[in-house]
């Protein structure tokens, strides 16, 4: 065998690799088990031991370095295989390439925890990533999906649990028999057949939907110089409303994620998860439809758009659209309430 030859040296700070990158030594290689046995040069490559025919100086195959085994530790001359399972093998004899390949395959192994490391650090970085990612996640998508397929008797009853709380703070909502029969077809009319109205004592900056067909407005909203069409407006704005913001999700936010996830659970939401709702409801500002949404409803119920607006911004500057777009601006609406009607729903607070 011809001895190893190592052409030309490099600096002590250089990898193991780039060390032995000009050394070359000669062994006897087999293609397959059965194959006849074939000198060849044997080099280093890039992370690769190279065989090569010595005529030609053609490589003939290329192994791995962090795969390549030593078949016969501490036996001479020494035999490798680039895989475990792989019948292909060379015999090498020369020791300072013997001590080359063992060098070079012990700091590939040595590196390859510090790489698992950082592999396990990686995952833990991405399980990390993932649970936050699910903290801000999951509380929303259980919240939608317990609103989407809340029934109506659900949707009813959380409606009467923040009813409760806002009339802590409003006092219990009017009723009067004559009144009651008003605000009832009144809803009717404006929301729906099962819809109510409310009238809180006092006074309420807009109407409020809540969960289930029920509607708060204030006493303020029937009363001084306020006309059925003014009313009716405030409740409709409400309604259109809800489009942007589902008034379940709002009181299911409040409540919170462990109450929600017992609401899908158990069916019900304890009234303590409410608890203060009704203050924070009243002291945050009403939402204000689209025009284009609100002019929809307007238009439905066939009332005309300007009163509400006119209420809304005396100048019109800030309601325009709801007064020139109105529906009935050059058409007669049907009447929201009669004159007694009307009076009997503005007494329904008196006592």
């Amino acid at each position: 065998m011809l001895g190893s030859v190592q052409r030309g040296g490099r600096g002590a700070s250089m990898t193991a690799l780039n060390q032995y990158q000009r050394l070359e030594a000669t062994g006897r290689w087999r293609e397959t088990v059965a194959a006849k046995a074939r000198d060849v040069i044997v080099s280093f490559g890039d992370a690769t031991l190279v065989l090569s025919d010595p005529g030609s100086d053609l490589p003939l195959a290329h192994w791995s370095l962090p795969a390549v085994m030593r078949l016969n530790p501490g036996e001479q001359p020494a035999r490798y295989a680039p895989g475990a399972d792989d019948g292909e093998m060379v015999e090498i004899e020369d020791d300072l390439m013997i001590s080359a390949i063992e060098k070079v395959h012990h700091v590939i192994e040595s590196n390859r925890p510090r790489r698992t490391r950082v592999r396990h650090w990686v995952l833990l970085l991405a399980l990390l990533g993932a649970a936050v990612a699910g903290l801000f996640w999951l509380p929303s998508a259980l919240l939608r999906h317990a609103v989407d397929i809340a029934p109506p008797a659900q949707r009813a009853e959380i409606g009467q649990m923040v009813l409760a709380e806002i009339e802590k703070t409003t006092g219990s909502g009017c009723s009067r028999p004559s009144g009651d029969m008003v605000r009832r077809r009144l809803a009717q009319r404006l929301i729906g057949p099962e819809a109510d109205i409310v009238v809180l004592p006092g006074t309420l900056e807009a109407a409020r939907r809540l969960p289930g067909p029920v509607t708060v407005i204030g006493q303020n909203t029937i009363a001084g110089p306020d006309s059925p069409e003014i009313a009716a407006g405030h409740v409709l704005a409400a309604q259109a409303a809800t489009l942007d913001a589902d008034p379940l999700l709002e009181a299911l936010r409040f409540a919170g994620t462990r109450a929600t996830f017992e609401l899908l659970t158990k069916g019900s939401l304890q009234p303590a998860a409410l608890a203060g709702y009704g203050e924070y409801l009243l002291s945050r500002p009403a939402a204000r439809p689209d025009d284009e949404i609100l002019l929809g409803y307007f238009a439905r119920a066939e009332i005309s758009s300007e009163p509400y607006a006119r209420a809304l911004d005396p100048t019109g500057e800030a309601v325009l659209g709801l007064i020139e777009a109105d529906p009935f601006r050059t058409q007669t609406p049907k009447p929201v309430l009669s004159v007694r009607e009307w009076q009997a729903l503005r007494e329904i607070c008196d006592q």
